[in-house]
């Protein structure tokens, strides 16, 4: 009787096991496919991360490439190594980016340098810095347009032979503006001088590109390995439309002792400042008869775009003496 007996507890002890780990794995079944699940997602989301990455630097592959190209290993202004690049141009407005100054490789490139002068002899100071510093007369011209018909500082221009290009701006006459603006004649005449300069630049000397300055403008020593560097930058960046060498804000205790630091910016800064063909095929048909400095600044003509600005400016002005009366010196 007890053979029987110890098969049956043998038997319901079995079934109590067997019953427990049935039990145990429906229990654990849900947690582990929720594990199961949560580990496919997560590789899920790393095979399209990588796939969003290879994207990206497709779209930037051939950009890249050129960049590449461009940067020739040349220093320009320290012995402190080349320095890194940091945030590309494509960036956010405001950040930082490092550029090593470089002289572009294209040989074809000319990019002239556009002098705008009136009544003041001491353009001679600008001309002498200039010339001193250009590496290059082929590659950068100098073009200085004159205003006013101010026969001493037309002397001064001719005095420089081939080494300079002198043009005149041929309407001297007096411009009609409003009762209300007749003090502000001078800026009318200067606005309208630009846009001659720039349509002789442009329209009749057939140039692609033009860095502007005034003839009370002191420079730089790597302010055309400045202009040199960002030049292709400017060409293949369309949300850029110039590049200038002056810091409105570039006082010398607020600033950081960083000659390569450059930022992008909102706010047409001017005082040496290149642009393009296109961009100026874009501006001159609708320039503005007075106050085209303030007109650029407008959303309308900025659309969005930026300018490259230093943080340590490359260029500086003397002239205290201008249509301004020295307001803004």
């Amino acid at each position: 009787m007890k053979r029987p007996q110890t098969v049956i507890v043998y038997l319901a002890l079995i079934c109590f096991i067997s019953w427990n780990i049935i039990t145990l794995l429906k229990n654990t079944e849900p947690a582990g496919n929720e594990k199961f699940e949560e580990i496919i997602n997560r590789v899920q989301s790393i095979e399209n991360s990588q796939i969003a990455m290879k994207s990206l630097l497709e779209t930037h592959e051939e950009k890249l490439t050129a960049l590449i190209k461009i940067f020739r290993n040349r220093k320009i202004t320290n012995g402190k190594g080349r320095p890194d690049i940091g945030e590309h141009l494509n960036g956010v407005n405001s950040s930082k980016i490092y550029i090593e100054k470089i002289l572009f490789s294209d040989k074809e490139v000319v990019i002239p340098v556009l002098v705008i002068a009136c009544n003041r002899v001491s353009v001679r100071k600008n001309l002498d810095q200039l010339i001193k510093i250009r590496p290059s007369a082929s590659k950068f011209p100098i073009i200085v347009s004159q205003d006013c018909g101010h026969v001493p500082t037309a002397k001064v221009i001719q005095s420089y032979g081939s080494q300079v290009i002198h043009i005149q701006q041929p309407d001297l006459s007096e411009p009609q503006i409003p009762w209300s603006h007749r003090k502000w004649k001078g800026y009318y005449k200067i606005s309208r001088h630009y846009k001659w300069a720039l349509n002789q630049v442009f329209h009749k000397l057939k140039h692609t590109s033009v860095i502007i300055v005034e003839d009370d403008l002191d420079i730089s020593p790597d302010f055309f390995e400045y202009f040199s560097a960002l030049y292709p930058i400017l060409k293949s960046d369309p949300t850029l439309w110039c590049i200038s060498a002056w810091n409105d804000n570039g006082k010398e205790n607020i600033i950081e002792n960083n000659s390569e630091l450059l930022y992008r910016t909102d706010f047409f800064p001017g005082l040496g400042w290149m642009l393009t063909n296109d961009l100026w095929n874009e501006l001159g048909p609708k320039w503005p008869l007075t106050f085209w400095d303030d007109w650029l600044r407008h959303p309308d003509q900025r659309k969005g775009r930026s300018c490259i600005r230093p943080e340590i400016s490359r260029t500086h002005t003397f002239g205290k003496i201008g249509v301004s009366k020295g307001q803004f010196f």
